[in-house]
């Protein structure tokens, strides 16, 4: 059995449409069922709650033999370290009470940097992984940079204004990764039994680029001109404090876009293994163009 968590979110919806036909059977812990396609609920196992909680974990990762992990985005907690780690202690006490064989998780690069104690959010997934790590199952980290869909949330302002902002400086080139790849890499190791220990998977993008870069293709691909600009870390911090987010997580944001600006990112050496296929042209004209045209 493979449990799947955050069944209807970014990468588990694909990682859910990529599996449903494996023959595997598939459980899905899910806060509100009816998120979940209608014509594939027959299909499911749903155990329905937060997999942070304790009782749910203990009830969901039951007889699991392989589970994907993701750790949701909590823009109220407290602390990075409650977000990350916090929420997953009692799902990493549960893979060690029943045996769970093999966990593959969503996680971030930065391991091994200088930065990595001071990088906000990607400190807090290194520290989940040390923690799913430490409970004795086999597990495979997918370490990742910027998501291309990350860009996707500014499509009213380049739209609009043919804008898109970051404090992270134009010309500092990075690995960046469709959430597509990162699904398909997730659905491969989920069904292979063979693997086992703990390693870090880098998802890299087939090739780094700049934010001056990017404004570059999506002017291309959108047939209007679209360019960058730099904000304040002071204003990145403010956005996400406006939108209600507490002010250690906005802060946990502003320290990962700190030391993604200083290189965090480049720590990993690009191979053919660690290349994912989409391009970010590929990425703009199949999924930002019909955003921004809606």
């Amino acid at each position: 059995m493979i449990v799947i968590t955050t069944p209807a979110g970014q990468i588990g919806r694909q990682v859910l449409g990529n599996l449903l036909q494996s023959g595997e059977q598939l459980r899905v812990i899910a806060r509100d069922p009816a998120q979940l396609p209608a014509e594939v609920r027959g299909d499911l196992d749903i155990v329905e709650g937060s997999h942070g909680d304790a009782a749910v974990a203990d009830k969901a990762f039951a007889g699991a033999d392989a589970v994907f992990w993701v750790t949701p985005a909590d823009r109220r907690a407290p602390s990075v370290d409650a977000a990350f780690a916090g929420f997953t202690r009692p799902a990493a006490e549960a893979f060690n009470r029943h045996g769970v064989g093999r966990v593959v998780g969503v996680s971030m690069l930065g391991r091994g940097t200088p930065w990595a104690a001071q990088a906000g959010f990607v400190t807090g997934s290194l520290a989940m992984d040390d923690l799913i790590a430490a409970s004795g199952v086999a597990y495979r980290a997918l370490t990742n940079p910027y998501f291309m869909e990350d860009t996707a949330r500014q499509a009213k302002s380049i739209k609009d204004k043919g804008l898109f902002t970051s404090p992270i400086a134009g010309g500092r080139k990075r690995p960046t990764a469709a959430t597509r790849d990162i699904a398909a890499a997730a659905s491969r190791l989920l069904l292979d039994a063979s693997w086992s220990g703990v390693e870090e998977v880098a998802l890299l993008g087939p090739e780094d680029l700049s934010y001056n870069d990017m404004a570059q293709i999506m002017s291309q691909v959108l047939g209007k001109d679209v360019r960058f600009q730099r904000i304040t870390f002071e204003a990145y911090k403010d956005r996400f404090v406006r939108l209600g987010t507490s002010d250690a997580m906005a802060q946990g944001y502003t320290d990962m876009a700190w030391a993604k600006n200083e290189g965090l990112d480049n720590g990993v050496q690009r191979t053919p293994e660690n290349s994912t296929p989409t391009s970010f042209r590929q990425w703009c004209d199949e999924v930002l163009k019909p955003t921004v045209a809606s």
